[in-house]
């Protein structure tokens, strides 16, 4: 049957549409799975209000820009820092739930029983800074060397109080390495995150106080005093300040931090995360809220990152071992 002009051209524009349905199709599919599509979760394993907190905070604010998408923060406080593993280990590995690692994560595993590996059941993102620790109490204390706190703790056995972020974090394995050297007691006093202890330890309810620089503001403003810092230099802000090194104690703590996903994330997933974090890290607002911590950026990608994972990850086994702080099997 002999077709007209109009019904031939009806009957071609239909043949076409339906030879067109693949690339359609392909379209579609790739437009529904562009990465980022809607918001991403930022888990933060710290209260509210710490430093840590208020600098990934900001980063996150300043990633939205180059993903087009909400990062939002979640707080996962407790455990040492160490509550964002099973996050990340029951998430899916889409991106759109991604963690701060402290150092904490890579210890706890040598410590303690846990269900989760850092290294198993994660994907490494970025390396952004890290954090130095140090050694504070009020500004009336009558402490004003370490050797004040070893001489109180050999007078008094047990009862000098001194508050960290938790078990297992660096400033508690710092503290056991300096007083168990000397034989001395002391009575710890783990607290959730930095804002909560710095206020309890200006207030006079803890004697001493170990963190990370998250005290900065409670020393500039003369409610702390710094007895001690424990980067392998001096600290630029806080230079009339002594190292645990040049005290002769030996020792050096610092703890590197950046994000990780899931493990198992798609390589492009982790490029586009990557690439608008190294962009947020940099930005100019970014690297002055660090500078109010005294820190500076410490920028690794991806497999630099993961390679330094791994290796913290041993380094800790053995500090735990040499300790005498490995669990018991």
């Amino acid at each position: 049957m002999a077709l007209n002009n109009p019904q031939r051209r009806a009957v071609l524009g239909a043949l076409g549409l339906a030879a067109g349905w693949p690339a359609l199709a392909v379209t579609a599919r790739a437009a529904s799975t562009r990465f980022p599509s809607r918001a991403i979760a930022l888990w933060v394993p710290w209260p509210a209000g710490g430093a840590t907190d208020l600098t990934l905070r900001l980063l996150a604010e300043l990633a939205s820009e180059h993903l087009g998408q909400k990062v939002y923060t979640e707080n996962r406080a407790g455990a040492g820092g160490t509550l964002v593993m099973p996050m990340l280990q029951q998430a899916a590995p889409d991106g759109y739930t991604i963690a701060q690692m402290p150092q904490p994560v890579f210890r706890a595993p040598w410590t303690q029983h846990v269900a989760w590996d850092p290294i198993r059941d994660t994907t490494p993102i970025i390396q952004i800074s890290g954090v130095t620790f140090g050694i504070v109490v009020p500004e009336a204390s009558p402490f004003r060397t370490l050797d004040d706190l070893f001489e109180h703790a050999r007078a008094n056995p047990g009862r000098l109080s001194i508050a960290t972020n938790g078990f297992g974090t660096t400033p508690h394995l710092v503290l056991e390495q300096l007083f168990g050297a000397r034989g001395l007691k002391w009575l710890h006093v783990p607290y959730k995150g930095t804002s909560e202890q710095m206020l309890a330890v200006a207030s006079g309810q803890v004697m001493v106080g170990v963190n990370s620089n998250g005290f900065a503001p409670f020393v500039d403003n003369g409610q702390l005093r710094l007895l001690a810092t424990m980067g392998a230099q001096r600290s630029r802000r806080w230079n009339q300040v002594p190292t645990l090194k040049e005290l002769g104690h030996g020792i050096v703590a610092e703890s590197p931090y950046g994000l990780a996903g899931p493990a198992g994330m798609p390589a492009e997933v982790v490029q586009v995360l990557h690439d608008a974090f190294r962009a947020a890290m940099q930005a100019p607002a970014h690297v002055a809220e660090l500078a109010k911590y005294d820190q500076v950026l410490a920028y690794l990608g991806p497999q630099d990152y993961g390679r330094a994972m791994r290796a913290a990850y041993e380094a800790e086994r053995l500090a735990v071992q040499r300790l005498g702080l490995a669990r018991k099997e």
